[in-house]
Order: C-alpha cells, then structure tokens, then sequence
C-alpha cells in the first residue's frame, strides 16, 4: 500500500488534525472541527471527564461529596431539651449559691453576734425578710423591670417597718433578749425599710412602664386606682388600738409594734393575689425567692410566739393579745402553704415556679 496515499501512513497522521486535532473535513481546514473524545465538547469547555463545559454544571462527583442528610427533627428537640435542661440547672446552681450564702451569714451572726438564746429566731426572722427585699432590688434594678411585682404589698411592709422602728427604737419590750437585740436588730429593721423603700421607688417611678397595675388589683373597690391596701392597713390598725399587748407601758409603743405585726400578717395577700392574676401561672425566679425569703421569716418568728405568745399580756391581764398575734401568723402561713408547695417543686425539679391559674376562685387568698 502506497504510503502516499490518504489512507497511508503519512496521510492518516496529516489527518490527525481533523477527527483527532480537530481540523475540518475539507481543505483548508476552516469547515467543521470533529472534537476528538478526549477534547470532544471540551473546545467549548471542559472535556467529557471534568463535565459538560466551562459553565456552571456540577460535576457527578461534586454532587455525592455536597449532599447532606437531612436532621431529624427528634435531634432538635433533643439538642433544645438539653439546652433547657442547662439553663435550668444554671440557675438552680445560682439559687443554691444565694441561698447558702445567706445560712452562711446566719450561722455567723448566730454565733459571733448573738448569745445563742431562743429569742434569736426574732432575729433570724427579720433576716429574713431583709434577705427577700435585697433580693427584690437586684431582681428590679437589675432587670430594670417591675413585672410580677406587688406595689401595694411594698407600700404594706413600708408600715410595717415604719412602725416597727418607732417601737424598738424607743423601747425595749419587744426586742430579742440576745445581743442581737442590743442594736443588730435595728439595724436589719432600718435596712429592710430601706431596701423596701427602694423597690417601692422603683417601681413606681423609673420602671413604672413595666408595672403590670391590670393585675395588681387587690382591693381596688371604691377606692382611687393603686389604693386597695387602704382594705388591710386601715381595719388592721382598728384591730391594733384595741387589742394590743402593754410590754412597753407606753399606749403609742405598744400600738405602733402591734399594728406591724398584725398588718405583717397580711401584707403579702395583695402579691399572692397578683400572682393568681397572671394567666400563665408563671411566677419570675427572683420573684418567688424574694416571697419564699419573707416566709421563711415567717415560719422562724412563728415558732418563736408559739412558745413566748404568753407574754403578750394586756394591761387588764389578757392573753387575747398573745393568741390573736400567733392566730394571725398561723394564717399568713396557711395562705402560702400552695406557694410554698410549687416553689418546693420547682427547687427540687430545677423548673420555673408555675402556679396553677384558677377561673372561679384563689387558691391561696
């Protein structure tokens, strides 16, 4: 076979440009160019093996390596649950922390600054209390909020440690026997009426835009708005005038102690009473410590006047002070028995304090 020929050996290689270098058909070369496999449609792009040309198709393998598998919706709600559970338990460590650091105080005060008498409960109660409004003020100033808060219960405690004041500080017939009566319990007095004081300024004033007054509606009955507390304060110093201890020998002294602590008695109604307004039920953390504080001063004064309510003697000789002053504390107890129960629950659970909403009636007032 010729080797001149165009299907020789020289005239397959100078075809290598057609087919296979992607030269035309005809001479000269300027028909169309064949691709060639290897180039084939990769004149225009890429070739067969990177794809289907320069534009913007993704390649087989570029789709395997992108795909993911999509998540199933019990890995969310497990991963949710967990990051509940942490908050929950962040501030169950917290709550711990503040707790233990108030016992703390308490077991120092009780055994450096009191003389370990039983009339250190009185003490320990009033901590108490100051305890529960420090706690309302970090809760308020903090928050810069007053959502969930009483003013008429503050506007309550601020007569309560008003009067109190004028009582201990002239006499000494109420105060603890221990050295913590000597001038420690003035001063947990005068502090808890400024903390008091200090919330109540808070959220009357600054955050008053946050104060939720369409739930604190306690006693809001011919009364200008904000001024139902008039229904406790006002019978309660009836109640004081007339049936009121004589420790003191002095009729303003003995009236002024007494009308705080039967008004203490009551003071929280209005706060418990908001709280079964709130058609959540949930109550805000700090919130629920700062009462669950003013209970437990309450528990601690009650054991106190169960065993000394007897010296709570008229002039006359009566004991009906006495018993009317641990009636009314045994009552203020009951009230909070259904708060207590929940808060004890949402300690324990490391849950928000939810109290249960009641359509026809209260369950704690």
């Amino acid at each position: 076979m010729s080797s001149e020929g165009p299907y020789g050996r020289q005239g397959f290689n100078a075809n290598a440009g057609g087919y296979g270098g992607g030269s035309s058909y005809s001479q000269p070369g300027a028909g169309y160019a064949a691709p060639s496999y290897g180039q084939g449609y990769g004149a225009g792009g890429a070739s067969y093996g990177g794809g289907y040309g320069g534009g913007a198709a993704p390649q087989y393998g570029q789709q395997v390596d992108s795909y993911q598998a999509p998540v199933d919706s019990q890995d969310k709600d497990g991963e949710g649950k967990k990051g509940k559970k942490s908050l929950a338990l962040q501030a169950l460590n917290q709550n711990v922390l503040m707790w233990a650091g108030f016992f703390t105080v308490s077991l120092f005060v009780y055994g450096v600054l009191s003389g370990g008498d039983f009339s250190f409960l009185m003490t320990y109660g009033a901590m108490a209390r100051m305890f529960g409004f420090g706690i309302l003020n970090v809760k308020t100033f903090k928050s810069q909020r007053a959502t969930g808060v009483s003013i008429k219960t503050l506007q309550l405690y601020c007569l309560v440690f008003f009067f109190r004041l004028t009582s201990i500080i002239r006499h000494e017939g109420y105060l603890p026997y221990d050295k913590s009566g000597d001038w420690l319990y003035h001063i947990i007095e005068i502090l808890a009426l400024i903390f008091t004081a200090s919330a109540l300024y808070g959220c009357m004033f600054p955050f008053n835009r946050t104060y939720q007054a369409d739930l604190d509606t306690f006693g809001e009955f011919n009364v200008p708005p904000g001024c139902g507390a008039v229904y406790l304060a006002i019978p309660v110093m009836l109640v004081a005038i007339f049936v009121h201890p004589n420790l003191n020998n002095d009729f303003l002294s003995d009236v002024a102690w007494t009308y705080a602590m039967y008004l203490e008695s009551c003071a929280l109604i209005p706060q418990l009473y908001m709280f079964q307004k709130q058609s959540s039920g949930v109550v805000e953390l700090l919130t629920a410590h700062f009462v669950a504080a003013l209970g437990f001063g309450r528990v601690m004064e009650f054991c106190f006047w169960i065993y000394s309510y007897h010296e709570l003697a008229s002039a006359a000789g009566s004991r009906l002070p006495g018993y009317l002053a641990l009636f009314s504390q045994f009552m203020q107890l009951v009230l909070m028995l259904d708060f207590f129960w929940y808060y004890f629950m949402a300690v324990k659970n490391a849950t928000p304090l939810v109290l249960p909403s009641h359509a026809n009636g209260m369950a704690m007032v």
